[in-house]
């Protein structure tokens, strides 16, 4: 059977109705136009097979890496630095985004009791802002913990601590993973923090302080032995929601893909011959795209509930738990209200987690110069107290937090915004993994043509350039009809995430276990190995396990 290479669109009118109905082949299913769909979807029209994405929202694409723009102003929902040690993710940014791109300077701090302290820590500096007795305290508790650390290891609050010392670890670390996760730090995994922190050592960070003091060392006083801190970033001129509304158009373009805006995920069935059929909802329409292969990055728990027949491990999948965050973004009459990228809000007076200036990340996200726009980020559940106050309400509490934090007058604010972000992350809470790993054995077993990927569809807290690697490891076993690379490996080392050298990784990572060996090609060469592959004959039903 013959790939389709174009989409395929045949619509019926609901009988007494204005309710439609849309039927559409395609060779890949897509769900989700965040970073990690719209990567899968370029690569697949790219390689001249037929696509076609559904993505709940009515506006935007690229899920949390959107870009809100507001009377002029733009803003992220959370910041998002562009930066990989993957050469392929760095090569297909450039390809998608060829001119597009500035250099940023790197900045972040720590707001901890009306001082600022850098991010990464650094020893000296934060030891000199607490004060002598608090030093020596967190001095005698480092060693204490390093002499007698917590040996049976399970959450966050015993690795931290056994990294830091208890006290480091309450001032620095418990209020702030408290508010983003909503939960005590005991109940964390200790997944979390090898994950994000993995690298950082107090002890690193005092030697060199000591060397610097000397004259002996240079190099930033970060915390790491060996791993150089990002000084600068690369970053979308208008904001990452550029890189995915152009990958948008770039795969409409093709005549081979379609992206569907507006359209919810309603129910996935696989049927005879392993042919999936893909039904969702936009507004009062019901759509059905047939597809032999479906590429997911819905969260894993609403994928559960809407597969057909429901997977055993459903309720594993409704035991997964996320945490949303809302962004108020306030237009504040300033020039510049601090240098920094981004503050992290360590101090329990205020409510807000984080506070971004996204001038710091792209003066053209400001469209006024006398301006500045900053967006509080409040991390919540959808239904609680934060996620429900209107929107008036949120910019005024916004507006008070920052008078309390010393950072604007609130007189100079001229008006305020607020995006509210469902599923924002993952939560590593004690059985998160044995869930996901329920759901994950079961899937592959039973449904080889299904692919999960991305942060949400894999619920793994993986950083835009991880979502895209999924997505990129999947296209390459869908073309090569088998299961050439494990997406599951991916970030699965826990490197430390803001350190490293651009682009030093130049193989596709994560080969299966027992894959054939597999020369990596280069971009001319895959292109053409793609096209050959994509014209003889369509995409094989079930991918070798």
């Amino acid at each position: 059977m013959k790939s389709m290479g174009s989409i395929r669109t045949m619509r019926t009118a609901g009988a007494g109705s204005d309710k439609g109905e849309c039927e559409t082949d395609a060779d890949v299913a897509i769900i989700g136009a965040g970073p990690a769909g719209l990567t899968a979807g370029y690569l697949l029209t790219k390689a001249g097979l037929s696509v076609v994405i559904i993505e709940k929202d009515d506006t935007y694409v690229g899920g949390i890496s959107r870009t809100v723009e507001h009377e002029g102003y733009r803003f992220d929902i959370g910041g998002h630095r562009f930066f990989s040690k993957s050469q392929q993710v760095v090569d297909l940014w450039n390809e998608i985004l060829p001119d597009d791109f500035i250099e940023r300077p790197r900045m972040s701090r720590i707001y901890y009791e009306g001082k600022f302290y850098s991010y990464p820590l650094r020893a000296f500096e934060a030891l000199g802002n607490l004060g002598l007795w608090r030093s020596t305290l967190c001095m005698a508790s480092y060693l204490k913990h390093r002499l007698m650390p917590i040996r049976d290891v399970k959450s966050f609050q015993d690795w931290t601590t056994n990294q830091f010392g208890a006290k480091l670890f309450s001032i620095f670390f418990k209020t702030y993973t408290e508010k983003v996760w909503g939960m005590p730090c005991d109940e964390i995994s200790a997944d979390w923090a090898a994950q994000r922190i993995k690298g950082l050592s107090l002890w690193n960070a005092v030697m060199d302080g000591v060397k610097r003091s000397l004259g002996l060392n240079k190099r930033p006083n970060d915390g790491q032995a060996v791993k150089t801190l990002l000084e600068t970033f690369r970053y979308p001129r208008l904001g990452p929601g550029m890189m995915w509304e152009t990958a948008r158009d770039k795969i409409v373009a093709t005549g081979k893909g379609e992206v569907a805006m507006g359209h919810a995920l309603k129910q996935l069935a696989e049927g005879p011959g392993g042919t999936w059929r893909v039904t969702a909802k936009h507004g009062r329409t019901e759509r059905t795209i047939t597809a032999r292969h479906v590429i997911s990055s819905a969260p894993m728990r609403e994928l559960a509930a809407r597969l057909h027949p429901m997977p055993q491990t459903v309720p594993q999948a409704n035991d997964l738990k996320y945490r949303d965050f809302l962004t108020v973004a306030l237009m504040i009459r300033a020039d510049d209200l601090f240098p920094d990228n981004w503050i992290y809000i360590h101090d329990s007076k205020v409510k807000v987690g984080r506070i971004q200036n996204f001038r710091s990340w792209s003066p053209e996200m400001v469209p006024d110069e006398a301006m500045a726009c900053v967006g509080l980020e409040y991390f919540c559940f959808e239904g609680d107290r934060l996620w429900a106050m209107g929107d008036d309400e949120l910019v005024r509490l916004a507006t008070h937090e920052m008078k309390v934090l010393g950072l604007c007058n609130p007189d100079d604010v001229t008006g305020g915004v607020v995006v509210r972000q469902e599923k924002a992350y993952p939560v590593y809470d004690e059985a998160y993994a044995a869930n996901v790993d329920a759901m994950r054995v079961e899937l592959e077993e039973q449904h080889p043509t299904l692919h999960l990927v991305g942060r949400n569809g894999m619920h793994r807290y993986n950083n835009q350039d991880h979502a895209m690697m999924t997505a990129m490891l999947t296209v390459e076993n869908i073309i090569a009809g088998e299961r050439l690379y494990d997406t599951w490996c991916v970030n699965e080392d826990a490197e430390y995430h803001e350190a490293g050298e651009e682009g030093a990784d130049k193989a596709l990572p994560a080969r299966a276990e027992g894959a054939p060996a597999r020369q990596v090609p280069s971009a001319d060469q895959a292109a053409a190995l793609a096209s050959v592959r994509a014209v003889p004959e369509r995409l094989p039903n079930r991918a070798a396990a």
